[in-house]
């Protein structure tokens, strides 16, 4: 199987144990008399199975991914970085705030705003760069 496709079926294992787990949680305890239309030893079980195969899949990627790990953790450090770039305040000039202070207050930014913009451009386009690489990775290994 290719990691392209592993990759999904781990998507799927992941949402059929959140499934598995919310029929314990909502079953386990009822009031008496109520309807149990799944039972939680069932479904405990089908989780603990699933978290086994979930394991499994989940080591494959992992050692079918060794030789890009660089792009991988490349990407969620410049992705991490955009977010807070994307949080740096760039206002310049007057402002106010919401208690409409009687003086306005005059701020000047280091950063402007074109330049966090640039930056951000700059850095979403090498995660789009790796992301194909990916891809491409994806799409032709092995697990």
């Amino acid at each position: 199987m290719k990691i392209k496709k592993a990759l999904k079926e781990k998507n799927k294992l992941v949402a059929k144990l959140a499934t598995d787990f919310a029929k314990v949680h909502t079953y386990n305890s009822v009031e008496e008399g109520s309807e149990v239309p799944y039972d939680p030893r069932v479904a405990l079980d089908s989780a603990i199975k699933t978290m086994e195969e979930l394991i499994a899949l989940k080591t494959s990627i992992h050692k079918a991914n060794s030789k890009v790990y660089d792009k991988i953790f490349r990407m969620a450090e410049l992705k991490s970085l955009i977010k807070q770039i994307r949080a740096i305040s760039c206002d310049s000039g007057k402002t106010s705030d919401r208690w409409s202070r009687e003086t306005p207050i005059i701020k000047t930014a280091v950063i402007s705003i074109l330049e966090r913009d640039a930056l951000i451009t700059k850095f979403e386009l090498e995660i789009e760069q790796i992301q194909e690489e990916l891809d491409f990775h994806n799409s032709k290994t092995n697990v």
